[in-house]
């Protein structure tokens, strides 16, 4: 895309069906992520996500209403789910496992998709409406190889912060400090703007191209 409002650069360029796509399934995944997080959770034996009313498919209470304006912006969005670690029945196993079923969840929509896709591939014709179900489904698998990717760094507020303190003492220790947040954003921030962004997402295209392509390959 250029410089100019990604919304725009893609409705110009002819992509509707990406950008509808893309809009779709940041949407959807992260909603998804943050439900898996309170799943979880209640599973622990803490209530707060549905005392909190999180437990909905609204985007809006997952994303909140700063995140969906800067995504319509510039294409990055967020969610939260609330959660008490204390009430957790596993202290810190339970922990991890609040924290990993996020990524988990955008590990599952990426195979479900691109399994998905890959079998279309293998049956569909070449008609105008399969290509645009194959661009929406593979846009599911990539986006959601990146959430899954992304939450794992070990950033904080990202999940695999709280997987990795939860595991070394130690390293939580440096994660509770008070300007831990400021330089986890700063990170992020960097990691955005950076080459190293740019890796997770060819990564993940490169991912969901070779898996997308083995299921079609199966059923040749």
């Amino acid at each position: 895309m250029s410089g100019g409002w990604w919304i725009h650069d893609l409705w110009n360029a002819g992509r509707a069906t990406e950008l509808v796509a893309w809009i779709f399934w940041v949407l959807a995944s992260i909603s998804l992520h943050e439900l898996a997080h309170g799943w979880a959770a209640m599973w622990e034996g803490d209530d707060t996500p549905r005392k909190t009313g999180h437990m909905t498919a609204n985007p809006v209470v997952h994303m909140g209403v700063p995140s969906i304006v800067v995504f319509l912006i510039i294409g990055i969005a967020w969610g939260m789910m609330p959660v008490n670690p204390y009430r957790f029945r596993h202290g810190k196993w339970g922990r991890i496992f609040v924290s990993a079923a996020g990524p988990l969840m955008n590990l599952v929509l990426a195979f479900v998709t691109l399994t998905a896709l890959g079998i279309v591939a293998s049956h569909a014709d070449e008609s105008e409406n399969v290509r645009h179900l194959m661009v929406f489904l593979f846009t599911g698998g990539f986006l959601n190889f990146v959430l899954f990717a992304f939450n794992l760094l070990p950033i904080p507020p990202l999940d695999g912060s709280t997987i990795l303190a939860n595991l070394f003492p130690e390293i939580g220790k440096l994660y509770s400090k008070p300007q831990a947040p400021m330089v986890g954003m700063f990170l992020m921030l960097m990691l955005v703007m950076s080459n190293a962004g740019s890796a997770v997402f060819l990564w993940a295209n490169n991912i969901a191209a070779a898996y997308s392509g083995f299921i079609a390959s199966l059923f040749n």
